[in-house]
C-alpha cells in the first residue's frame, strides 16, 4: 500500500499512527469483543473512552475548570446559529469581524437572531489580511465578539488575540485548534469542526465558559441547540458521534506524544516557514496574503501562468501529492498542512514545485 500526501482542507489527513491503532482495535476494542462503533454510548467501555478524551483535551489546551467541553454534531456551521441562540442572552446584538468566507457565513446566520455589528472587515483588500486591534470598532454593549482566527479558504490568520474587555470573545477555531498553545481563559467560547486537526468529519468540539451556559436563549431555540441541554448530560443527551469521538481521543494521545501543543507548534512553524520561503523565493509562485497574517495551516498560492494550473495538479497527483486545488472562490492552489501532515510531505511538495518550475518556467 502506498499512501499519498493529502493536502486537503478537510476532511483532512489523519496521523498514520492513529489510523494504525484504530485498525488494530477495529474488531475488538481492548478485549471487549466489539468495535467502538458497536458500543452503547452509555456503556462503561465507551464512557471510559469519552472521559479520557475529555481529560486529554483539557490537559493539551490547559482548559480551566470553569469551562465545559462538549462533543457535539452539526459542524462549525451549526455553531453559526447556536452561538447567537445561546449567547445573545437578551441583548440586542453582537460584534463580528469579517475576514473571509467563513466569517461571512457566521455573520449571515447571526443576523437571523439579532443585530450584527461588523466591527471590521478586510473585504476591500480581498481578504488578504487581518484587521489590527485599533481597527476594531467594538460595541461595549455587545453580547459577544466573534472572529475567525484562521480563514481556511483565504489562508489568512490573526497574528494576535483581540482584546474585548469584559465582552466574551468567541472564536471559530476549526482550522487552527491544537496547532499551537492557546490561552483558553481569554475566550468565552471556542468551537471547531473536527475534520482538520481533531479527527474525522461529524464531530464538533465546543469549549464554553460556565457562566455563558444558561437557559436564557432566543425564543424558539430547539432543545438540541441549547448548550444547557448538553452540559448536564456530558454531551450525551442523544447518541453522539461515538466513533469520531474515539478517533479524536486517539489524536489527543498522539499529540501528547509529540510534545503537546508547544511541540506541535514548533513543527508547524517549520513546515509553514519552509513552504512560504519556497513560494517567496520564486517568481513562478505567489502567495497573496500579507506576510504578518499568513496562515500556518492553509497556504494558498498561484502560478505565474494560470494556464498551467491543470498540468500542475495532474503531475502533482502522479507524484503522490493530492487535493492541492484551491477553493473554487479563490482559484490557484492551496496546501493545507495541518498537524498530521508530516514534514517530509511539505518537503516533497517543495521539491515538486521546484522541479515543475524548472521544466515550465
Amino acid at each position: 500500500m502506498t499512501r499519498v500526501f493529502n493536502f486537503s482542507a478537510g476532511p483532512a489527513v489523519l496521523p498514520e499512527e492513529v489510523l494504525a491503532q484504530a485498525k488494530e482495535e477495529m474488531l475488538d476494542w481492548r478485549g471487549s469483543g466489539m468495535s467502538v462503533m458497536e458500543m452503547s454510548h452509555r456503556g462503561k467501555e465507551f464512557m471510559s473512552i469519552a472521559e479520557q478524551a475529555d481529560a486529554d483535551l483539557r490537559e493539551l489546551m490547559g482548559i480551566p475548570a470553569n469551562y465545559k467541553v462538549l462533543f457535539l454534531q452539526g459542524g462549525a456551521s451549526l455553531q453559526f446559529a447556536m452561538v447567537p441562540m445561546n449567547l445573545l442572552r437578551g441583548k440586542a446584538g453582537a460584534d463580528y469581524v469579517n475576514t473571509g468566507a467563513w466569517s461571512k457565513k457566521a455573520i449571515s446566520e447571526a443576523k437571523r437572531y439579532g443585530k450584527v455589528n461588523v466591527a471590521a472587515t478586510t473585504e476591500a483588500n480581498k481578504f488578504t489580511s487581518a484587521p489590527a486591534q485599533a481597527e476594531l470598532a467594538l460595541d461595549p454593549a455587545a453580547a459577544y465578539v466573534h472572529y475567525t482566527p484562521n480563514e481556511t479558504i483565504g489562508g489568512v490568520e490573526f497574528p494576535y488575540v483581540p482584546e474585548t474587555d469584559d465582552v466574551p470573545l468567541v472564536a471559530d477555531m476549526s482550522s487552527t485548534i491544537l496547532s499551537r498553545p492557546v490561552d483558553v481563559s481569554r475566550y468565552g467560547l471556542i468551537y471547531a469542526g473536527a475534520q482538520k486537526n481533531i479527527g474525522p468529519a461529524g464531530l464538533t468540539v465546543v469549549i464554553v465558559r460556565e457562566d455563558l451556559v444558561t437557559e436564557q436563549v432566543v425564543d424558539g431555540t430547539p432543545v438540541m441547540l441549547r448548550y444547557a441541554t448538553h452540559v448536564p448530560d456530558g454531551s450525551m443527551y442523544n447518541t453522539p458521534p461515538t466513533y469520531a469521538w474515539y478517533l479524536a481521543g486517539l489524536v489527543f494521545q498522539w499529540l501528547k506524544k509529540k510534545g503537546g501543543l508547544a511541540g506541535m507548534a514548533e513543527i508547524n512553524r517549520r513546515k509553514a516557514e519552509r513552504l512560504y520561503a519556497a513560494i517567496d523565493g520564486s517568481p513562478f509562485y505567489k502567495n497573496p496574503v500579507e506576510p504578518s497574517c499568513r496562515s500556518w495551516m492553509n497556504v494558498p498560492f498561484t502560478l505565474a501562468n494560470p494556464d498551467l494550473d491543470a498540468t500542475f495538479l495532474a503531475e502533482a497527483k502522479k507524484a503522490g501529492l493530492v487535493t492541492l486545488k484551491g477553493h473554487r472562490s479563490v482559484g490557484g492552489m492551496r496546501a493545507s498542512i495541518y498537524n498530521a501532515m508530516p514534514e517530509e510531505g511539505v518537503q516533497a511538495l517543495i521539491d515538486f514545485m521546484a522541479d515543475f518550475e524548472k521544466r515550465n518556467g
